[in-house]
């Protein structure tokens, strides 16, 4: 269907030179390094700051929120699997939708990508920032003044450990992949000891008396629990991003990807129950820096909360690093095809990275988080995500239709009812984000529109290509 300008899996890999060398970047990451990743991506804000909110929402019912969030999420999960092996470059879903459902889906998948990523990167700064201030507290007795910690919709003039963060993951991200993996892994597995430790402490309190009642807001509070559970797994979607610096992605993607995302429900479950059955749902809910309050409440000191607060610390960096290099990647393929400026294309001979592409992420990203209140966009982010996730189980059926010869190292299981599924359950979720949401949600989708026609759709390179290719086969045609 030309109509859809619908680029080919094949002309998507071999314009990356994904099984070869990606478009510059180095085969550098391995199977541990990419669950390292994906663990750097998912687990951070959503459990050191977000599960305050959704225990606020559900109540110790919460981990039957955390359920049903990473359900949806694993119908997603199994899909992303299956194209990720199939087609391994730097674009996500924004290279899959371009596979199967054609351009002007593809970009407006990259325009929510990059409200998934903005949004989360930056409310995931001014979580830091939370955490820093709880972590100078615990070790000095001194906190940021509220002017430097928080912006002015918050009561302050600048977030300046919002931007710090940011500008540190940006500086390692220039320096090259081999430094950001090694990063990253080191940061994720200091988190999970953190948090195995936590539920250790936790659970020395537990009293079942603390998860009575059980569902204080019944059924609407699990639905708006999930919602806000949700936050929690965004990012696991970023390790397909990096297909062009995986050693050998075809097999190492959809492994990495279910494992971690595994492994995100079992931490936040088992840290939702410490957490709960240590003081009860009333004292988690709704409060800064949840699980180092917890831990102080529970060993009566200060010294467990600060090492709660250190782990958060590193937790939520280790976050922005990498989201921000999931959406520097994600641009790059967009620049790669002509749908954003060619800046975002290129890549340091020298450092085999996207330097100035990243560096321009960086800014756009420390404006809101230095001065904007995040918490009114959240749901917009988390909409946006369901939208493109719902796009991606979408785009598996349309594959296995198109090209059901397309080799993949992983298939969805129960083909085609997991997709199906996949995508009810992200109608579900968008439709708890209430009709305010949807509203913002719509103006975004229609910006999203007037760009690509402005700019995106003059730009593309397929369609420059195909035109070239019709004016070519015109000259060389017989007159008549």
């Amino acid at each position: 269907m030309p109509a859809l300008r619908i680029k080919s899996p094949e002309l998507l890999v071999a314009e990356s030179g994904a099984d070869l060398e990606g478009h510059g970047l180095k085969r550098t990451m391995g199977l541990f390094q990419l669950i390292c990743f994906g663990v750097g991506a998912i687990v951070g804000t959503g459990i050191f700051v977000g599960l305050s909110d959704s225990v606020a929402q559900a109540g110790p019912a919460v981990v039957v929120s955390f359920v049903l969030a990473a359900i949806t999420c694993v119908f997603t999960a199994f899909a992303f699997a299956e194209l990720g092996g199939a087609i391994p470059v730097s674009g996500s879903s924004y290279s899959f939708a371009y596979a199967g459902l054609g351009e002007r889906t593809a970009f407006l998948v990259g325009w929510c990508l990059l409200l998934e990523y903005g949004v989360s990167v930056s409310a995931v700064a001014v979580g830091w920032s939370q955490y820093v201030n709880e972590l100078l507290d615990s070790l000095t007795g001194l906190e940021l003044p509220a002017a430097l910690s928080a912006g002015p919709g918050d009561g302050g003039v600048i977030n300046l450990p919002a931007v710090v963060v940011i500008a540190l993951a940006s500086v390692l991200l220039v320096r090259g992949v081999r430094e950001s993996a090694r990063a990253t892994a080191a940061m994720a597995v200091l988190k999970l000891a953190i948090l195995v430790v936590f539920c250790a402490i936790g659970f020395s309190a537990f009293k079942d008396g603390n998860l009575t009642p059980f569902s204080p807001a019944g059924l609407g509070g699990i639905g708006a629990g999930t919602t806000a559970a949700f936050f929690s797994y965004i990012g696991f979607d970023a390790i397909t991003t990096a297909g062009e610096e995986a050693r050998n992605p075809r097999r190492d993607i959809p492994i990495a990807i279910l494992v971690c995302l595994g492994l995100a429900t079992l931490l936040y479950c088992a840290v939702a129950l410490a957490a709960i059955g240590a003081i009860g749902g009333d004292q988690v809910g709704g409060r800064p820096a949840a699980l180092s309050y917890v831990v102080n409440e529970v060993t009566g000191s200060t010294a467990g909360g600060a090492v709660i607060a250190f782990g958060a610390v590193v937790a939520i960096a280790s976050v922005v690093l990498a989201v921000m290099y999931g959406q520097t990647r994600i641009l790059m393929s967009m620049a790669r095809d002509g749908l954003v400026p060619r800046v975002f294309e290129r890549v340091s001979p020298k450092t085999s990275t996207p330097v100035t592409g990243t560096l321009l992420v960086a800014l756009v990203f420390a404006v809101p988080a230095a001065f904007a209140s995040l918490d009114a966009v959240v749901n917009l982010c988390t909409i946006g995500t369901l939208a493109l996730m719902a796009v991606v189980n979408v785009t598996v059926i349309a594959l296995r239709r198109r090209e059901p010869g397309l080799a993949r190292s992983f298939r969805v299981p129960l083909y085609p009812v997991i997709p199906v599924l996949g995508v009810g359950f992200c109608l579900y979720l968008m439709y708890e984000t209430g009709w305010t949401t949807w509203i913002q949600f719509a103006a975004f989708l229609a910006v999203g529109c007037l760009v690509y026609a402005l700019y995106g759709r003059r730009n593309s390179r397929l369609a420059r290509s195909a035109a070239a290719t019709r004016t070519d086969a015109e000259a060389v045609s017989p007159a008549v």
